[in-house]
């Protein structure tokens, strides 16, 4: 008897949306995946066809980020053990970042 896990990632990969919740779980790890200290100035919201979005403290960290997009994408993937997160679009938030 195959455990529903198995049974489960083989029914997502079939219906090709295994890559939609591995990213999902991209916003849900966000912080984990980035560490404290840039996990305090973002807020990862959204995932949508492989791309990651993150709210961020205003527009120094926006830029400070964009300069560091390719190697969180990286990370982030190595991390998930799937190519999911194509790309991080950051938005400066309206609301605050929650602590």
């Amino acid at each position: 008897m195959e455990p529903v896990s198995g049974a489960l990632s083989r029914l997502f990969g079939r219906l090709g949306i295994e890559r939609g919740l591995l990213g999902w779980q991209a916003v849900e790890k966000w912080p984990g995946l980035v560490g404290p200290r840039i996990a305090r100035h973002t807020h990862a919201v959204a995932f949508r066809d492989g791309v990651l979005q993150v709210e961020v403290e205003g527009s120094a960290w926006m830029h400070e980020l964009t300069i560091l997009r390719r190697d969180l994408v990286r990370a982030i993937n190595r991390s998930l053990g799937s190519e999911c997160v194509k790309d991080v679009r950051f938005l400066v938030s309206r609301g605050g970042i929650p602590k």
